[in-house]
């Protein structure tokens, strides 16, 4: 029997790795095999690699490198960020949006349970943050100290407007720490780190092609985490991944910087806009949310929520698996839970949620691909 040829479809899951990247840092990491906290000749060597990499890394993100810090990843850069209420004096409410990414909004409940009040704040019908009831509610809750924003949606791709939110914030006077997950982000819109004035944001390498297990943290001034320890200036105890932060620095410089963001923007639109196109054809088809249409900058190009009525996720995202095609249900953190707590807050009934399927491309990703997978679609619908 022919092998079924595999066609990617969860680069928001995890993006298909760029040997290039990781070879080239495996290699190039080797001579910095020492720990970079010893302080023989060796120690320095890591050191001054791991430095350079911090380097590239704030240049591509148009940051201090003494505002980054490295991380295993997307999860544990929020997680300083969040768990570092509980060293406040003082402590405070945190606010984040209902349609954050797990490893926020699980952890928010966390807190709650160490005795932090936690608000989560109500999304439009396109998964969107609106700005006004976001002040709104903080508003209602002037002890908040900390506000969780994700920029792009992990699950439908909805970008929000985090500048004007945050400005918004700033002019409520009150002393909120403004958090932006920007992992969905990276590589996948301009960033402007500095204009939006955050406090702090996550990134995660194997979003952007490169190794798992390695992240990065931005702090604009640094926080009191939970866990103590040396390393990264007290902010993450552990000795560093330098093959890791190498392997980022060149993911970010290579796919961050505006032209590459641009460059990549063009085509990856061009591919959804002729997937939906071909996909709006058939009536048991339906986007999350249904207005969202061609070209709609309220969202990225690279992830697309849809559902097929009657059909469960589940079941397409198996389906098409044995079609060759691998897509998901969403966030890959929660798949082993049913609940789309992202699709509850943007109104959907949950008959509608459990339908959902979400499809993510890449920089890779192909006009070819994309007629299989209508193809492949076209024949599941028929065999369901």
């Amino acid at each position: 029997m022919a092998e079924t040829k595999r066609h990617y479809f969860d680069w928001a899951a995890t993006a298909l790795p760029d040997n290039r990247l990781t070879a080239e840092a495996a290699i190039g990491s080797q001579p910095a095999f020492a720990n970079p906290s010893s302080k023989h000749l060796e120690g320095r060597t890591a050191r001054e690699t791991l430095e350079n990499a911090r380097v590239k890394c704030a240049q591509a993100l148009s940051v201090k490198p003494e505002t980054l810090y490295f991380t295993s990843g997307g999860t544990e850069s929020n997680n300083i960020v969040l768990y570092s209420m509980l060293k406040k004096t003082g402590k405070g409410r945190v606010m984040f949006s209902a349609v954050e990414h797990p490893s926020v909004r699980d952890n928010c409940y966390v807190l709650e349970q160490f005795g932090i009040p936690v608000t989560p704040v109500a999304v439009e019908k396109d998964g969107r943050v609106n700005p006004k009831i976001f002040i709104r509610t903080l508003e209602k809750h002037p002890d908040t100290r900390m506000a969780a924003i994700m920029s792009v949606n992990n699950e439908t791709g909805a970008i929000m407007d985090t500048g004007e939110i945050v400005r918004q914030i700033r002019q409520s006077d009150l002393p909120v720490h403004v958090h932006c997950d920007l992992v969905q982000a990276a590589g996948k819109i301009l960033l402007d780190i500095k204009s939006w004035g955050i406090d702090s944001a996550s990134f995660s390498a194997h979003k952007l092609g490169g190794p798992r297990g390695i992240g990065l943290l931005y702090l604009k001034k640094p926080v009191e985490p939970l866990f103590a320890g040396g390393q990264e200036n007290g902010i993450r105890p552990g000795t560093e991944n330098i093959a890791g932060a190498m392997a980022l620095a060149q993911a970010l410089q290579e796919f961050c910087l505006p032209d590459a963001v641009a460059a990549n923007t063009g085509p990856a639109q061009e591919r959804w806009n002729f997937l939906i196109h071909a996909l709006k054809s058939n009536n048991r088809f339906s986007l999350i949310p249904e207005d969202r249409t061609e070209n709609d900058p309220r969202f990225s190009p690279w992830i697309l929520q849809a559902r097929f009525k009657g059909i469960p996720g589940e079941v397409m995202v198996r389906a098409l698996d044995s079609e060759g095609f691998a897509i998901s249900t969403g966030s890959a953190c929660s798949s082993s839970h049913k609940e789309r707590p992202v699709l509850k807050a943007m109104g959907l009934d949950e008959s509608s949620s459990l339908e959902g399927i979400r499809i993510s491309q890449g920089w890779t990703t192909t006009g070819d691909d994309i007629e299989a997978l209508i193809a492949g679609i076209d024949k599941v619908l028929r065999l369901l």
